[in-house]
């Protein structure tokens, strides 16, 4: 008789990973860490679904990672304050597939406040709970106070994202002006004229670069970017509909609207729809990250991949590096910026430009 090839026999097989284990279950892979971790406040019949599915799997923390990385008791702090949910859902499933091959623990704890004191409170309350080093997504990946708390802590951290490298942190990021150049190239070599862009957040260096990609594509392909199409957003949907809602109410409206991330380029095509427009026959619309939300959008939405999950595996693996430095010195390692690949990913929201 043939043997099994189910997918829970084929995952026996190979070195299951968190994600199998949390697919076992029915749970999601944050719900499978804090079970492993031994965590307080999971429902019991959570917790046995869990350690049931790690034994079905024979699931255990990689021995020769935590061997090469000297991880045994670790803990990995995560700070975030992210107001994209999708983007926060990919980071969080590569650091805590990192986090678990290299048998650390995750802390996470939520940052959004810009009180001080608020701040303060936050990074001391994750230094007490053994946070060995600090994982930080944006919007914190640029924050001189945060940065400068953890470094009061003597914690090392790694930042994920920033627009331009770091003089005083290892950090993990695209090349945000390339990549925003390539998607506003795209738009051009389809015919289209009038581009209307939606900024990122204001305060972070991503946003700039990503602007200024777009408008030294525009310029370079003959085009003079229109003051009034360059608006105003905030990295979430609310913001990208409101954004794109003023920019089709001109008398004149954009062809083509790039918005700086997936959430608000979301947006985008709901204000569209919301205005009985086609997309992308009467308006198209690019994004920024490939994040899980384009997967509720029709029609799917051209962007520009950002390997977030990978991101987070490699800001989880950088840290250590830093921690198992400092341990051996007893001095930091040398400031490290990884630039990671990015891609434009061609879908269906984006068409040339059809007369008016």
């Amino acid at each position: 008789m043939a043997k099994s090839t189910s997918p829970t026999n084929r995952r026996v097989r190979e070195a299951a990973t968190i994600h199998d284990v949390a697919r076992e279950a029915g749970v999601s892979p944050m719900t499978v860490s804090r079970v492993v971790n031994g965590e307080r406040y999971v429902r019991e019949e959570t917790r046995k679904a869990v350690l049931a599915a790690v034994r079905t799997l024979n699931y255990a923390p990689n021995q020769a990672a935590r061997s090469l990385a000297g991880a045994e008791g670790m803990k990995i702090g995560l700070l975030y304050g992210n107001p994209s949910a999708a983007y926060l859902g990919e980071f969080l499933l590569g650091a805590l597939d990192e986090s678990g091959r290299k048998s650390a623990q995750l802390i996470l704890e939520k940052c959004v406040s810009e009180d001080p004191k608020t701040e303060r409170a936050v990074v001391r309350k994750l230094v007490r709970s053994g946070a060995d080093g600090v994982i930080l997504p944006p919007p914190l990946c640029e924050h001189a106070n945060v940065h400068a708390l953890l470094r009061e802590h003597g914690v090392p951290a790694v930042a994920v994202s920033p627009g331009l490298p770091l003089d005083h942190c290892t950090s993990v990021r695209i090349d945000d002006f390339k990549a925003a150049y390539e998607m506003t190239a795209h738009l051009l070599s389809m015919g289209h004229v009038n581009i209307a862009f939606i900024k990122g957040h204001p305060s972070l260096t991503a946003s700039a670069e990503r602007l200024r990609g777009f408008e030294a594509a525009m310029r370079d392909g003959g085009r003079k970017v229109q003051k009034a199409f360059v608006v105003q957003g905030y990295f979430d949907y609310r913001s990208g509909l409101e954004a794109a809602e003023k920019l089709l109410a001109r008398a004149n409206p954009p062809t083509a609207i790039f918005a700086s991330n997936d959430d608000m380029a979301a947006g985008a095509v709901s204000a569209a729809h919301r205005r009985g427009l086609d997309v992308p026959n009467d308006v198209s619309v690019a994004g920024f990250d490939d994040t899980p939300i384009l997967a509720a959008v029709w029609p799917a939405v051209t962007t520009i991949r950002q390997p977030v999950a990978q991101m987070a595996e490699i800001a989880v693996d950088l840290l250590f590096r830093e921690m198992r430095v400092r341990k051996k010195t007893g001095a930091p390692a040398p400031i490290v910026d990884r630039v990671v690949e990015h891609n434009l990913v061609r879908r269906d929201s984006v068409a040339p430009p059809r007369s008016r």
